[in-house]
């Protein structure tokens, strides 16, 4: 994870050595291992580039990189696979060490076309007077434009600052393919002319089509002095996964689409469906699949090197380098039983698991460590991290309750790893003010209801100040794990949501199809980004391991009906194929839990305005004039 930046000046009144004040501020706290500025000055303009690095794996590379033809690269991303990197190397210098060998666009969009895993860069190449740019397919990493003063400067950065001027307002560079921006062209003509090469489909009319869209959809949201064009050599990069699989069955007798309102157990039915040779096949792919792609997230971490060796054996003074944003529903109980697979049985694994006390919060009183209460409010870190609230029931949110029962699960699976339950509480005071302060601008440019609940949901959790309670004590905690794993992705693609259940019943499963098509396709601008910048913003990286292109491969090219059967009941029918996969690994209860959305799982929604649909306005994320 980093925080990367370039303001570009086309006017020598506007020209800056440094950034401003707050937008460094948001790009140290992303990356807060390293922190580099550069600029470059041209008689027509001005670049200065600027890098933050958060260091987890290889060697600690600063950023930005320059070479001695003074191209400058900018790199927020992992190579998990495509581009070959050594455990020891670090994937920013591969990368650049490529881009440089480079001799054409051509080039440029082959090497981003191998990457697989999430990435946004800035790469500037001297010569020819470039600047390149972009997201990856997913848009699993942010980045945001901001385009200002009439054509004479913009700046691209992973994260904005808040501001109150309409005109002058972030947004997200949309995840349609790369940019190319000529800045001296731009320079002269005091217009910025965005050429993009978007990724591929699979027939050349669908390319047209799409990029036709593409270009009309982000212009419309761009200054007057902004233009976006297609690329004159018609070059475009692969997309990374498989199409959808759209196809239907002849007729639904051929499917698993049966009614089983005769089973009484909502875990029978699942055997059943596991006595089927080819469903059993297709579920143990699944569970493979799924499997590589957390081993590539949780391993070739850099470990703590303040640990003295005497203590490197001692299991209980070991930190977790890897934490799971954790409810104890399906998604995150599967990434959590995977993630015991792969990461060290003497690392403990953090589980985040946070809720909103809706109650008044009482004055803090200490409490003994020894104390054997089962739940603890830990208030923001003004407060002492060794008191807790007197009276904190008010913490038994579904998501704390399911969060336990899950703890129970893993503890039966593995009782030989030490699984950290983090009790993140958070109170109505802390929330308001926090997002004043800190989440406001992180959610931006988004802003809905959902996009307040959800940003300020994962902002509390992924910070990771709580407290641990078990048999004996409770005691104040704080996660140090840089790499957090979401569940993100999974509802999407095997139609989790309830208005997957609403659009099968009204449609059938060509509905269904064309729902989940919908998701996918918008994913980044509905959630990546917006998460991304509310997890780098404590200094840590969030990694989706549903979201794996090989995952989401393996998943388009599977009929729909392998993987819901939305004819079964909630708990049952969707992520059908992610249930009998948890059954597959051992889990019992959580693999029948039905779908809750965070909102209400955490209770957040419950806290200020009970009347807001989730699709309004935020006036809470609206920064006053």
């Amino acid at each position: 994870m980093c925080g990367i930046c370039c303001s570009v000046s086309f006017s020598v009144e506007h020209f800056s050595k440094d950034l401003k004040e707050d937008l460094l501020y948001n790009l140290k706290r992303r990356g807060p291992n390293s922190g580099k500025q550069l600029l470059k000055s041209d008689v027509n303009y001005q670049c200065l580039f600027s890098g933050h690095v958060l260091h987890l794996r290889g060697v600690l590379t600063a950023q930005p990189l320059e070479d001695e033809r003074g191209n400058v690269f900018l790199w927020n991303g992992e190579v998990f696979s495509g581009i070959k990197v050594e455990a020891e190397e670090n994937d920013t210098q591969i990368m650049f060490n490529n881009l440089t060998t480079c001799k054409n666009e051509s080039d440029i969009l082959s090497l981003f076309s191998k990457v697989q895993g999430p990435w946004s860069f800035i790469y500037y190449q001297a010569s020819s007077h470039y600047l390149w740019f972009g997201r990856d397919f997913f848009g699993r990493r942010s980045l945001l434009w901001q385009f200002s003063n009439l054509g004479k400067s913009f700046c691209l950065s992973s994260v904005g600052t808040q501001t109150s001027a309409v005109a002058n307002q972030w947004q997200e560079v949309p995840a349609s393919g790369i940019f190319r921006i000529d800045l001296k062209s731009a320079a002269i003509s005091r217009c910025v002319v965005l050429k993009l090469y978007p990724w591929k489909c699979i027939s050349k009319e669908n390319v047209i089509e799409e990029c036709v869209n593409s270009l009309t959809q982000i212009s419309a949201v761009l200054p007057t002095f902004v233009l976006v064009v297609a690329n004159e050599a018609k070059l475009y990069l692969q997309k990374p996964v498989v199409p959808l699989n759209m196809v239907l069955p002849p007729s639904i007798e051929e499917t698993h689409y049966r009614n089983s309102s005769s089973i009484s157990s909502t875990r029978e039915i699942l055997q059943i469906f596991l006595t089927d040779g080819h469903m059993k096949k297709v579920v143990q792919q699944f569970i493979h699949v799924l499997s590589v792609a957390v081993k590539r997230r949780v391993l070739y971490l850099a470990k703590d090197k303040n640990m003295a060796p005497n203590e490197v054996l001692k299991t209980c003074n070991r930190k977790a380098n890897v934490a799971i944003l954790f409810s104890g529903g399906i998604d995150s109980m599967v990434i959590a039983t995977l993630a015991d697979r792969h990461i060290p049985l003497d690392e403990p694994i953090d589980l985040l698991n946070v809720a909103f006390l809706t109650k008044k919060k009482t004055k803090p009183t200490s409490f003994n460590k020894k104390s054997k209460k089962s739940h603890c409010e830990m208030p923001s870190e003004e407060f002492s991290k060794t008191d807790a609230a007197d009276d904190s029931s008010d913490a038994n949110v579904p998501d704390r309750i399911s969060g336990r029962a899950g703890l129970k699960e893993l503890q039966a699976i593995n009782p030989s790893r030490i699984w950290n339950f983090v009790e993140i509480n958070v109170s109505l005071e802390e929330l308001q003010k926090l997002r004043r302060t800190q989440i406001c601008h992180l959610v931006q440019p988004l802003d809905t209801v959902l996009d307040d609940s959800i940003g300020c949901a994962v902002w509390f959790a992924s910070r990771g100040i709580g407290c641990l309670v078990t048999q004996d004590e409770v005691k104040s905690y704080q996660s140090i794990a840089k790499v957090i794993l979401t569940g993100i992705g999974a509802d999407e693609q095997l139609a989790g949501y309830s208005r997957h259940r609403v659009r099968f019943q009204t449609l059938g499963l060509e509905g269904l199809n064309k729902e989940i098509a919908m998701e996918l396709g918008r994913i980044s601008t509905r959630n990546l980004g917006r998460d991304d910048r509310v997890i780098g913003d404590h200094g840590k990286e969030a990694r989706f391991p549903f979201l794996d292109e090989n995952v989401v491969s393996f998943l388009n090219s599977l009929p729909i009906w392998e993987k819901a059967n939305l004819t079964l009941p909630r708990g049952v029918g969707e992520k059908l194929l992610l249930r009998l996969a948890a059954v597959e690994l051992g889990l019992t209860a959580s693999a029948v839990l039905p779908k809750r959305a965070m909102q209400f799982g955490s209770r957040i929604a419950k806290l200020e305005k009970n009347n807001e649909k989730a699709s309004d306005k935020c006036g809470r994320l609206q920064i006053a004039p």
